[in-house]
């Protein structure tokens, strides 16, 4: 569904000239390494944005510092819709939290488009470890304190942070191992140099159904569809606990508003597209329904909801 402002810019998208005469193929720029959950959402939607834009688009990992590099790289690129940030919530709303110099200011040089989708998180653990339930792999956390290590795609990621309201909630003494994204992270998991992960469902999903990993419980407020058999960490023991992902795309700030609402009228139709919808459904994600400002309002309430989780773990980046 379009939004308002979309539709009453929408005589000026129309007369707006193309993407490609202002800079070749959009660059699509995921702050990650390839594999993880932010990859598998931006690749899916690249591919279907290719016809409504009538051009190229194209994914590049530029991984590192949690996502500030190529956060950086987008907030610092001409601001001519050709150069877009598809990322997790790290960059937009966490980072600033973590770090105690940023390369860019998230609340001034972007500007929003969409919400892209969200996901839940998956706790899961390594198949050898002794644990079948979240209450079992609490238990377990308390008889070896300090010798359970869980991995995340880097510090300040929502599945970094899931492990340290694990920790303040339940009370236990496990060590947190950041991975240059949730790839390798996963990689490690599935090994058993890391004993147990909370990660997003498009990455989590095949390794929890091939039995590589032990699904015990997911994150969020609700069960997921994909995976329904999952109690949630709050049914599990911990009421109150709450923890979801979700990928979202801006723009560097001076980008010109007839240019945002073209990007956003194509999201949008293809965030409505069945074929699209399917495969974000197989791979445990639910199509964003937010826009322009009113993603941009959702930004600043996560800012705010991830900054007190922060501060109540003590987390810091390195």
């Amino acid at each position: 569904m379009l939004t308002r402002r979309l539709a009453l810019a929408l005589p000026a998208v129309l007369a707006a000239p193309s993407l490609r005469a202002q800079g070749g193929a959009i660059r699509i720029i995921v702050p990650f390494p390839p594999g993880g959950s932010n990859d598998i959402i931006a690749r899916q939607l690249a591919e279907t944005l290719r016809e409504p834009l009538g051009q190229p688009v194209v994914v590049e990992n530029r991984g590192g510092a949690g996502g500030n590099v190529g956060a950086d790289a987008v907030a610092k690129a001409a601001p001519d819709g050709t150069t877009l940030l598809l990322t997790a919530p790290g960059p937009l709303a966490i980072n600033e939290h973590l770090f105690r110099t940023m390369p860019y200011n998230p609340a001034r040089d972007f500007a929003p488009v969409a919400l892209i989708a969200s996901v839940p998180i998956v706790l899961m653990v390594h198949p050898q470890v002794a644990a079948r339930s979240v209450a079992e792999l609490i238990a377990l956390a308390r008889q070896q304190p300090g010798r359970i290590a869980f991995g995340s795609s880097g510090n300040g990621s929502t599945n970094h942070l899931a492990g340290e309201l694990l920790k303040t909630m339940a009370g236990i003494d496990i060590i947190h191992v950041p991975y240059r994204g949730a790839a390798p992270a996963m990689t490690d998991l599935v090994g058993g140099q890391i004993q147990m992960m909370f990660d997003n469902m498009p990455a989590a999903l095949p390794q929890v159904r091939d039995g590589r990993v032990r699904g015990l419980a997911v994150a969020g407020a609700r069960r997921a569809a994909a995976l329904p058999e999952l109690p949630t960490v709050a049914e599990s023991g911990l009421p109150g606990f709450d923890a979801e992902a979700w990928f979202g795309l801006v723009a560097p700030a001076a980008t010109q508003p007839a240019v945002l609402a073209r990007l956003e009228q194509a999201i949008a139709r293809v965030l409505a597209d069945p074929a699209l919808r399917g495969s974000f459904a197989q791979a445990g994600a639910e199509p964003g329904d937010r826009f322009g400002a009113a993603f941009g309002a959702f930004i600043i309430a996560e800012r705010a909801k991830w900054g007190g989780v922060v501060q109540a773990s003590g987390a810091r980046a390195d």
